[in-house]
């Protein structure tokens, strides 16, 4: 029988483009699948739904929860290589004499590399995208955007303090931002890699001193890096006001009568 080379009719090279594809749709999988539950909560944050973030919460209070997610996505990809690699041929596992032996082919690298490597490739590729990316830019989306200009009351002006929080990774922090939005007075979070958080506030309705004593700070200890007084600056404000009115009242232009 005359043997059919795969090479000329293109069918081993259509294999491995079909293989490639699914190779890198599970990658995706296996990188996205475990940080459903982070990415819940965020929703719920964003949606204001109290009942999510309430249900997550306590997963996030954990400093190694996201370290636990980037196992499983690891596990998901070595679980289903070994499925394959076995259909293959390449592994092979039972009882032999009454012990449990794992047999490895010493070609296994050299014939599937490729498809190790962007099984593997693209699950880490996928989480970096969302410790990076995604996550970051979750924790700084808001629904309904606060206009913190004119948004003080009085004669208070905006105070920022910089925020750096112990926080493992990126995945905790919308945590961070939604335990600072629950303060009335806070006006905008906005987070920075790796772990810095520039709080606005209005002085009048909250300080830095509640903003540190949040229970969630218990748990990631927060440093003031930086603070600018709003208080400050608006009663220099209020004072020039206070002049220019007299001066105008008084009917004086700075020229002398």
């Amino acid at each position: 029988m005359e043997k059919i080379d795969k090479k000329k009719t293109g069918v081993g090279s259509c294999c491995d483009v079909d293989n490639s594809k699914k190779n890198v749709a599970q990658g995706i999988f296996y990188g996205v699948i475990p940080h459903i539950g982070c990415i819940v909560f965020i929703i719920g944050s964003i949606l204001g739904a109290t009942l999510l973030t309430q249900l997550f919460k306590p997963l996030l209070m954990n400093r190694y929860f996201f370290y636990i997610l980037i196992g499983i996505s690891f596990l998901f990809a070595t679980i289903s290589s070994i499925i394959y690699l076995k259909n293959q041929g390449y592994i092979t596992f039972g009882r032999y004499k009454g012990k449990f032996e794992i047999n490895v082919s010493p070609q296994i690298f050299k014939r599937k590399w490729k498809y190790l490597s962007i099984m593997y490739g693209t699950t880490i590729g996928v989480n970096l995208l969302l410790f990076l990316f995604i996550f970051p830019l979750l924790a700084n989306f808001t629904l309904f955007p606060t206009s913190v200009s004119g948004a003080s009351s009085g004669t208070f002006s905006p105070s920022l303090i910089k925020l750096k929080v112990d926080i493992p990774c990126s995945g905790h922090a919308s945590l961070i931002s939604g335990e600072l939005k629950t303060i009335k007075g806070v006006e905008a979070v906005q987070f920075s890699l790796p772990n810095t958080f520039d709080v606005t506030y209005d002085p009048a309705k909250t300080s830095k001193e509640q903003i540190l004593s949040l229970d969630v700070f218990k748990t990631y200890k927060a440093t003031v890096l930086s603070e600018s007084n709003g208080t400050q600056l608006s009663q220099a404000n209020a004072e020039s006001s206070i002049s220019e009115n007299i001066t105008t009242g008084c009917g004086c232009d700075g020229r002398g009568s």
